[in-house]
C-alpha cells in the first residue's frame, strides 16, 4: 500500500537522532529518504552494538532509507549532492551551524535556487541567540533547558530523562513542520525554510513549571514519580510490586475513599475535600492511601480500581514492556537479521506503516551516482581503496 508521501524525495544529511528520526517518519509515511553519510558513517552507527552487532538508535531511525557515502570536501561529491538537490523536494540536515554555509548548500542559498525546496536545520540553539554555534547535546540540553531541575527526587537531586527526549521531541517536530510545509507548497507552489534547535523544544515543553515560576515566584519541587500539581498523583507499594495511580479530580478522590479505602469521610475532610488541599496535605493524604494499598495484590487492587474507573499503571522495568499485553511491535530487516521494535504510534484506517529495511553503510551509493549522473570512480570508496585522501 503505497503511503501519502509517495513521489516526495528527501535527501538527509543527518546524523544523530534528532533529524534521524524527522525523516524516518518520512520513509514511514513513503517518502523516498536518500540518507548522505561520511566515509566512516553516521556516528550513531556505533552508539552501541545490541541489536545482532547494530546500534539501537540507527535501526530505530534509519528504517526505510537508502544510504549513499559521500566525501562533501570533493568538487565532484558535492556536484552529485547538488544534483539531488535539484530534483528533491525536501532538505533535512543537522551538521553543525555554518558548516552547509560553507559548503555552498545552506538554506538560503538552496532557497534561491530551488524555490519549491523545503529546507529543515536543526541545531542546538536557535539562530540569532548568543549560544547558537555552541555545540549541543541531548543530555546538556536537558540540563540547560531546566528539564534536569524537575526531574527526580529532593533526594536524588537533578537527573535526566531516560530516553534522548530533547533529540526525539525536536525530530518530532521537525517532522511535522515539514509536512505541514509540504502541504502549504500545494497551495502556494514555493517551499519554506524551517529551523528548529533543540533548546527551544525543550524550552517550550517546558513552559508550565515556568508559568509556575515566573507568577507562583517559587521554584517547582523534584516530586519523583508523583504529579507536583494534583494529589494523590503517585506511586504506592503493593503486597507485590509498585504501582501509580491518578485521582484527576474530587469527585474521584470521592469514589476513592467509598470504594477502595473504605472511609467516605476522607473525601469531606477539609485537608483532602479539594485537590489544592490534598496538594497542601501530601503527605497525610499519600499516607491514608499507602496504609489501604499496602495489605492488597496488585491484581486485587487493578481489577477493583478498573470497575471503578480509577486509572493506574504499573511501574514497569523493560522486562515488563517485553511482554506488556498492550504494546505492539513491528519487524524490521537489518543487515544481521530481523528485529523487533515497538510499533510507531499511528492507526490510520486500521493500519500501522510498514517499516522499512535499514541500509548498511554505502548500501546504495553506486545506484544513486548512477541515477544522479555522478562518475563511480569518485566514489569515497574508491578513492579510498586507491589510497587517496579523504
Amino acid at each position: 500500500m503505497a503511503g501519502p508521501l509517495e513521489g516526495i524525495l528527501v535527501v538527509a544529511l543527518e546524523q544523530a537522532v534528532a533529524a534521524p528520526m524527522a525523516s524516518s517518519r518520512l520513509a514511514d509515511a513513503g517518502a523516498r529518504v536518500i540518507k548522505l553519510e561520511r566515509p566512516e558513517g553516521d556516528f550513531a552507527r556505533s552508539y552501541d552494538a545490541y541489536v545482532n552487532g547494530l546500534a539501537s538508535y540507527f535501526v530505530w531511525n534509519n528504517r526505510g532509507k537508502e544510504s549513499c557515502v559521500v566525501d562533501l570536501k570533493t568538487p565532484c561529491d558535492l556536484a552529485l549532492v547538488e544534483e539531488m538537490l535539484a530534483r528533491a523536494d525536501v532538505f533535512i540536515q543537522n551538521l553543525a551551524p555554518g558548516a552547509t554555509d560553507r559548503l555552498g548548500i545552506g538554506s538560503g542559498d538552496l532557497r534561491r535556487r530551488f524555490p519549491r525546496l523545503v529546507v529543515c536545520d536543526i541545531a542546538g540553539y536557535a539562530p540569532g541567540t548568543p549560544d547558537h554555534t555552541r555545540k549541543a547535546y541531548d543530555l546538556l540540553v536537558q540540563a540547560d533547558a531546566g528539564l534536569s531541575a524537575i526531574t527526580g527526587s529532593e533526594t536524588s537531586g537533578p537527573t535526566r530523562v531516560g530516553v534522548s527526549i530533547c533529540d526525539i521531541s525536536t525530530g518530532q517536530a521537525a517532522y511535522a513542520a515539514i509536512v505541514e510545509a509540504l502541504y502549504a507548497r500545494e497551495k502556494t507552489g514555493n517551499g519554506s525554510h524551517i529551523q528548529l534547535s533543540l533548546f527551544d523544544t525543550m524550552a517550550e515543553f517546558m513552559n508550565v513549571p515556568y508559568l509556575a515560576r515566573k507568577y507562583g515566584g517559587s521554584e517547582p519541587p523534584r516530586p519523583g514519580l508523583a504529579h507536583p500539581s494534583i494529589a494523590p498523583y503517585g506511586v504506592f507499594h503493593t503486597i507485590d510490586s509498585d504501582i501509580l495511580i491518578s485521582i484527576q479530580n474530587d469527585r474521584e478522590w470521592t469514589v476513592l475513599c467509598e470504594t477502595v479505602l473504605g472511609d467516605p469521610s476522607l473525601a469531606s475532610d477539609p485537608r483532602f475535600a479539594t485537590n489544592n488541599a490534598r496538594v497542601a496535605n501530601r503527605p497525610a493524604a499519600d499516607a491514608r492511601v499507602q496504609e489501604s494499598f499496602s495489605h492488597r495484590s496488585f491484581a486485587e487492587l487493578a481489577e477493583l480500581l478498573d470497575r471503578v474507573r480509577i486509572a493506574y499503571g504499573r511501574v514497569s522495568n523493560m522486562g515488563d514492556l517485553l511482554v506488556h499485553r498492550s504494546v505492539t511491535v513491528a519487524n524490521v530487516e537489518t543487515t544481521t537479521g530481523t528485529a523487533e521494535l515497538i510499533a510507531p504510534p499511528v492507526i490510520v484506517d486500521g493500519r500501522r506503516p510498514e517499516l522499512g529495511r535499514v541500509p548498511a553503510l554505502g548500501e546504495h551509493s553506486e545506484s544513486i551516482r548512477e541515477e544522479f549522473g555522478t562518475d563511480k570512480s569518485s566514489r569515497p570508496e574508491a578513492r579510498a581503496s586507491a589510497g587517496g585522501t579523504q
